[in-house]
C-alpha cells in the first residue's frame, strides 16, 4: 500500500494546479484547478478538457458559474491519485470517457490499489465497478458480502434512470441510462431541472382547448410539411413537394415502428429517394463533415464521423441504450438527446444522417408518449430558427475531437482515420445539447403550434367572409390571401391588373379592412 501512494504522489509536484487560464480558458479567479480536467492533464489522457471545471478558491468563496463550481479551500483534496479520483467522483460526476482513457492508462495492479484504499468505501466500489464494466475485466478481488448498496451514479449531480440493476459482487446499484457499449450522461442543470419539471401535456392540450377538430387535423398536416421542409432546408437542401410531403408521412408515423438497423435503412431509403449516387445502408469508408480545400481537394473537416469498422458495434451500442432508457423511463428529453445527438455524431450513413436525427427526437417523443397523440411537433422548424445555436451545440462536441483523431486525406478526398475512435462516439457529455433541445420543444410548445392553429383559425374567418361577400372558389382565396400576407395586408397593383381584375376599389378597400380585422 505505501508503495502505492508513493507510486501515485507527483514526486513532489501537487495534482492541482494554480491557474488564472487553462488551455485558454479563463477562470472566474485565481485559484487550484482540480478534479478531472488535472488529472486528465497529468495523464496525458485523449480526452477534451470537460465542459463543467472545479477550481479551489484562494479568496474562500464557494460560488457556481454556467462552466465553473468554485470552492473553498477546505475541499482542497489530498495530493494522491485516490484522493483526486475521490474529489472528482464527488464533486463532478462521473466521466466515462476519462475512467476508461485512465484504466487503459494506468497498470492492473495500480487499479487493484486504488480498489483496496478503501475496500469498503463508497467511492472505490465505484471505481471498482466502472472498471469491470467498462473493461470486462474480472479484477482478482473477492465479492464484497457486507454493507449497504450504494447508486453509482449521484443523482443530485448528473440525471439517472429510475430503475437500478444491482451488481451483487460490488454492491452498487447501476443506475446509469446507458451501456458499457453506448453511455452518454447528461450533467444536472438549473435550466434543465426547470423544464423538466413541467408537463408539456397539460401546456399543449391547454392550448388547443377548445378546437375544432378539423382545425387540429389542418394543423398537424400543416406541421408535417412545415417540418419535414425545414428538416430538408438545414441540410441546405430545397425538396420537391413530393419528396418533402413523402417524408413528412414518415415523421407522422414515428413512434410506430421499434428502431433496429432495418428500419434506419429503411428510413434512410425514403428520406434519400433516388439512390443512384449514394451507397445505401452503413458506410463502408470514412466520413466527414466540412468542406474541401478549393484548390487541392483536401479535406477540411468540422467533424469527423466514427470509423467506418465500428458503426455496427457502435449503432448496436446505441439501439441498445436507446432501448433501456425506453423501458427504464429515463426522461423522454434526454432519451431523445442522448440517441439523437449519438446518432449524429456517430453519422453511419453516407449521406440521410442530419433527417434521421431529427426523425429520432420524433420517434423517441412519441413512443416514450411525451408528445399527445395526433399532435406533431415540428421540432426542425424550431431547429431551422436556431441554426446557429444548433450548429453551435454540434460543434461543442466535434471540434474538440479533431485534435485526438489522427486522419489522412484518401485518393477521392476522403478522410482515413488512423488511431483508434470509437470511445469517443460512445461516451460523451450531452448536456448542452439538452439544453438545447429543451428550448426547442419548449418553443414548439409555446409558439409554433399554437401560432400555427391560430393562424388556421384567421385564415378560417376571412375564408367565410370572403366566400360570402364573393363566392370566390378556395383556390382563389388561398392566393388573394397569400398576396395580402406577401405585401403587409395590401391587395399589390399587379394582383389587381391581373388575378382580381374584377374587384372594384371599394371591393378592395374591403377586402383589405377585412383582413387586417381577422389577422391583427
Amino acid at each position: 500500500m505505501s508503495n502505492y501512494k508513493s507510486q501515485n504522489q507527483m514526486d513532489n509536484k501537487c495534482f492541482s494546479q494554480r491557474l488564472s487560464v487553462f488551455h485558454g480558458i479563463k477562470m472566474p479567479e485565481e485559484g487550484y484547478l482540480v478534479g478531472y480536467a488535472v488529472l486528465i492533464d497529468y495523464f496525458s489522457l485523449e480526452v477534451p478538457t470537460p465542459d463543467y471545471l472545479t477550481l479551489i478558491s484562494l479568496k474562500n468563496r464557494k460560488y457556481k458559474t454556467e462552466d465553473f463550481q468554485v470552492l473553498t479551500p477546505r475541499y482542497q483534496p489530498k495530493e494522491t491519485l485516490y484522493h483526486q479520483l475521490v474529489f472528482a467522483l464527488k464533486y463532478e460526476g462521473i466521466h466515462v470517457l476519462f475512467f476508461k482513457k485512465l484504466f487503459e492508462k494506468l497498470p492492473q495492479e495500480d487499479i487493484i490499489a486504488l480498489v483496496q484504499e478503501e475496500p469498503q468505501g463508497q467511492y472505490s466500489r465505484r471505481i471498482w465497478f466502472l472498471y469491470e464494466w467498462l473493461m470486462k475485466t474480472t479484477l482478482p478481488i473477492p465479492d464484497l458480502d457486507t454493507g449497504n448498496f450504494i447508486m453509482l451514479i449521484d443523482d443530485k449531480l448528473q440525471y439517472t434512470i429510475p430503475e437500478s440493476e444491482n451488481s451483487k459482487r460490488h454492491r452498487v446499484k447501476n443506475n446509469c441510462p446507458g451501456t458499457s457499449e453506448f453511455c452518454p450522461l447528461i450533467r444536472r442543470t438549473k435550466k434543465l431541472d426547470t423544464y423538466l419539471a413541467l408537463n408539456p401535456q397539460d401546456t399543449i392540450e391547454g392550448n388547443v382547448k377548445g378546437i375544432h377538430k378539423d382545425i387540429l387535423l389542418r394543423t398537424s398536416s400543416f406541421l408535417l410539411l412545415k417540418d419535414s421542409k425545414a428538416s430538408f432546408n438545414i441540410e441546405g437542401e430545397t425538396p420537391t413537394q413530393s419528396r418533402a410531403i413523402r417524408w413528412g408521412k414518415a415523421i407522422g408515423q414515428a413512434g410506430r415502428e421499434t428502431l433496429s438497423k432495418e428500419e434506419l435503412e429503411r428510413l434512410q431509403h425514403i428520406v434519400i429517394g433516388n439512390s443512384k449516387f449514394t451507397k445505401m445502408g452503413y458506410r463502408l469508408e470514412g466520413g466527414f463533415v466540412g468542406e474541401h480545400d478549393r484548390i487541392n481537394g483536401t479535406p477540411i473537416p468540422e467533424h469527423i464521423s466514427a470509423k467506418h469498422k465500428d458503426i455496427e458495434k457502435l449503432m448496436e451500442g446505441l439501439l441498445k441504450t436507446s432501448n433501456k432508457m425506453i423501458t427504464s423511463n429515463y426522461h423522454p428529453v434526454l432519451t431523445a438527446t442522448s440517441i439523437a445527438f449519438g446518432f449524429v455524431f456517430i453519422h453511419p450513413f453516407e449521406d440521410g444522417n442530419g433527417r434521421l436525427h431529427r426523425y429520432l427526437i420524433h420517434h423517441l417523443l412519441a413512443v416514450m408518449k411525451f408528445t399527445p397523440q395526433g399532435i406533431i411537433f415540428p421540432i426542425s422548424a424550431s431547429i431551422l430558427e436556431r441554426i446557429n445555436d444548433y450548429r453551435k451545440v454540434l460543434e461543442h462536441y466535434s471540434h474538440p475531437l479533431l485534435n485526438f483523431i489522427e486522419w489522412e486525406k484518401t485518393k477521392d478526398n476522403n478522410v482515413k482515420v488512423g488511431n483508434d475512435t470509437i470511445d469517443f462516439y460512445r461516451y460523451f457529455e450531452a448536456t448542452k445539447q439538452a439544453e438545447f433541445l429543451s428550448e426547442c420543444i419548449d418553443d414548439t410548445i409555446n409558439r409554433i403550434i399554437p401560432d400555427e392553429v391560430d393562424y388556421l383559425q384567421k385564415y378560417d374567418e376571412m375564408k367565410a367572409w370572403l366566400d360570402d361577400h364573393y363566392q370566390m372558389p378556395d383556390m382563389k382565396v388561398a392566393l388573394l390571401i397569400r398576396f395580402l400576407e406577401q405585401n403587409n395586408g395590401l391587395i399589390s397593383n399587379r394582383a389587381k391588373e391581373k388575378e382580381f381584375v374584377g374587384l372594384t376599389n371599394d371591393d378592395i378597400q374591403s377586402i383589405e379592412d377585412n383582413y387586417r380585422l381577422c389577422f391583427n
